[in-house]
């Protein structure tokens, strides 16, 4: 039997989940429902059919060494230096697991879906296995409850057995009036975005329908081959690749596809409204979560990450809150959160980039006021045993003043250790580094006073976390 590998694609911008999602920390990495992660219950649930150390995670550099590194860390990953949708992604994925010498069987699964009948998840998880051995591609096919225009759908034929089904055609996301014929006709899926099929097939169809990206594919394996690191060789060639999809540009031309229809309490938690849908409601049919106070108010998604918010008399409304944005959308109008992200890109706003708390691998900064006139406030937080990189900017000079810890300072060539209550000043141009050799969390307040205030004034010269 052929070993069984999960490649969880993880490398979106969960933009329709704004303002919690964030380009710097999309939805795979937040907890919307339960205690872990989208990504961490998306691994967790293949267990015990595969294991964590075939677990391989394809996603953005800037996450995997950003604000998601922790979540990262224990798993296998290869990053894309550049977007270029699920056909090169699941290429890439396919050559790497070949080039460790083996053709195994791939799980290929979305980072940021739910699915609340696990059990039965891993049952037809089972059979997709068993057909991904005999040289099916396989999908996941959803039993439809409504005429949703928002999904792809697929088309079946009769059963190659009893529970897998032979796909005689993909639609993408048709008009309302379409979705209800396809619902009225039956034998029309959903399609999940969820695969299995071996390294080999796959790769084989790829270079069937897309000849382009096999021949890069092919180029990378060959330079990893030669000896250059894998990674190294993606960054190097991966930026040619088309941007398709796996669905259109090879399920859809496929005559190896099959289906596995699934009842298994599936959510791609697309939208607010999805988030409703799927969270423990109150008697009234509220989701409420935070600091709320929710006054004769049905049907309603209220959700507070920092300051109380307070509804009364409001019905099936959508209300997220963070330390630095509002979203109040109808229930039914929460698909539209994307025009919103996209108005923010426009104007040049960072509210769709970052939250003001930004995770990073030795820790976090959250901005506590920004103002015009040339000044940021920030206060930082060192892990014990963590240090930032040895770095410098350009355009702005910084204060550090310690408020709990001890700090140790490479400021120029002078190393000074600072506590509670004392202060250090880092001008512009200087090459510095805090670091927080103790037991404890350290905690300071940093002051920048300069012409220009972004993150990307800063030049590094050392950094234990290879940014």
């Amino acid at each position: 039997m052929s070993e069984v590998h999960a490649v969880i694609l993880a490398g979106g911008s969960g933009s329709r989940l704004w303002p919690m999602s964030r380009q710097h920390l999309p939805k795979q990495f937040l907890v919307l429902d339960g205690e872990a992660s989208l990504l961490q219950t998306t691994i967790e649930r293949l267990s015990p059919t595969i294991e964590a150390k075939n677990v391989l995670i394809v996603t953005q550099e800037a996450h995997a060494k950003g604000e998601a590194y922790h979540a990262l860390l224990p798993y296998q990953t290869l990053f894309e230096p550049i977007g270029r949708n699920t056909a090169p992604a699941i290429a890439l994925a396919a050559a790497y697991l070949i080039a460790e010498g083996d053709d195994p069987i791939m799980v290929v699964l979305p980072a940021d879906h739910i699915i609340k009948d696990e059990a039965r998840f891993r049952a037809h998880l089972d059979s997709a296995i068993r057909a991904a051995q005999d040289g099916k591609l396989v999908t996941f096919g959803i039993q439809p409850t409504r005429p949703d225009t928002g999904f792809g759908y697929i088309k079946v034929r009769q059963a190659n057995d009893a529970h897998v089904y032979e796909v005689e055609r993909f639609t993408e996301k048709p008009d309302l009036a379409t979705a209800e014929r396809f619902l009225k006709e039956g034998d029309y899926y959903w399609n999940s975005g969820m695969f299995v099929w071996s390294a080999s097939v796959i790769l084989a169809e790829i270079k069937r329908h897309l000849p382009a990206v096999y021949q890069i594919v092919q180029t990378i394996l060959a330079e990893s081959r030669a000896g250059v690191a894998f990674q190294q060789a993606v960054e190097k060639h991966f930026a040619t690749m088309p941007s398709i999809s796996i669905d259109y540009g090879v399920l859809e031309k496929s005559d190896r596809v099959s289906l596995i229809p699934c009842d298994i309490g599936w959510n791609d938690v697309g939208s607010w409204q999805a988030v409703h849908e799927i969270s423990a409601k109150d008697e009234n049919g509220n989701v409420l979560q935070g600091n709320v106070i929710a006054v004769g108010c049905k049907n309603s998604l209220i959700r507070a990450e920092k300051r109380l918010v307070a509804a009364i008399g409001v019905e099936n409304l959508c209300v997220v809150e963070t330390a630095d944005a509002v979203l109040i959308s109808r229930s039914d109008q929460t698909q539209r959160v994307r025009e919103v992200v996209d108005a923010l890109q426009q104007k040049g706003a960072t509210e769709h980039i970052y939250h003001t708390k930004v995770n990073r691998p030795w820790g976090s900064y959250t901005v506590l006021e920004e103002d015009p006139e040339g000044f940021k406030l920030k206060r930082i937080e060192v892990a014990p045993g963590a240090r930032l990189s040895l770095q410098s900017h350009k355009q702005r000079s910084e204060h550090w003043v310690v408020v709990s810890g001890t700090a140790t300072v490479t400021n120029g060539d002078e190393v000074t250790t600072v506590h509670k209550n004392q202060s250090t000043y880092i001008p512009i141009g200087a090459k510095h580094r805090l670091e927080n050799r103790g037991i404890e969390p350290l905690h300071i307040v940093e002051i920048q006073v300069g012409d220009y205030l972004g993150e990307d004034d800063i030049q590094r010269y050392e950094d234990h976390y290879g940014r």
